[in-house]
């Protein structure tokens, strides 16, 4: 199997669940370094590659699949949270939503997703591997004020999961999504400050963020579950938004 961005904070903790169950995991990520020394540390496949760069996925997932095949799961995990209102007000008057950041996230969460589920799908129907692929979307998804990109990216995740189910699925290939909640990882701590994270945990029920290796487990159920199909798991603590 493969899963995408897993050198930290949701991905590693996948992996590490993963890697208990004896499965065989294949890492793709940007990072290099963490990708060398988490392979060193674990023993397993590692593929430095940009997903926002399909010439990229293409070689990368090619190279895949001479070396051990089809895979029979794909968990797109990998992308970047970033917080920016359409406008805001800052010392020069009002200032609009970055358009290269607009770019960077919308490449980083969506058309990696769309590469890296073209090139594989491809695989697996060639292989008439009963498969699945697994996208990680977000509450956020539902229109998170303060994050423009983002909440747009997930929402075009959680769009290309219920339409991939119904192209797919009479192939022997299932989509599916898991939907978290804000999560206890490094790159929610970066992207909201402790003022807004205070006033996120208020509004979850639970009182508190989720952990990662929950967020973890969810996915590995709805792996092993062969009749979830074309919807998103929620695992969001009951927070609305």
């Amino acid at each position: 199997m493969i899963v995408t961005g897993g050198v930290r904070g949701l991905g590693r903790a996948l992996v590490d669940l993963l890697l208990a169950k004896d499965a065989k995991v294949s890492v793709f990520d940007l990072d290099g370094s963490e990708l060398k020394r988490l392979s060193e540390e674990r023993q397993i496949h590692g593929a430095q590659c940009d997903l926002a760069d399909y010439d990229q996925v293409l070689n990368a997932t090619e190279e895949y699949y001479k070396q051990f095949g089809a895979p029979d799961v794909l968990v797109n995990n990998a992308g970047i949270l970033y917080s920016a209102p359409l406008l805001k007000l800052g010392a020069a008057g009002i200032e609009k939503h970055p358009v290269e950041a607009w770019r960077k996230v919308i490449a980083a969460d969506l058309e990696s997703v769309f590469f890296m589920s073209a090139c594989i799908a491809e695989k697996m129907v060639i292989t008439r591997t009963r498969g699945v692929i697994v996208n990680v979307s977000s509450v956020s998804a539902a229109g998170n004020a303060g994050q423009s990109a983002y909440s747009a990216a997930k929402a075009g995740v959680n769009a290309l999961t219920a339409v991939w189910a119904k192209e797919l699925s009479p192939m022997g290939v299932r989509v599916v999504g898991v939907a978290p909640g804000f999560t206890d990882t490094e790159s929610t701590k970066q992207a909201l400050s402790e003022s807004a994270l205070g006033e996120v945990i208020k509004k979850v029920p639970l009182r508190r963020l989720g952990r990662p290796d929950e967020i973890a487990a969810g996915i590995i159920s709805i792996i092993e579950n062969d009749f979830f199909n074309g919807k998103v798991f929620q695992l969001d603590g009951g927070l609305v938004i």
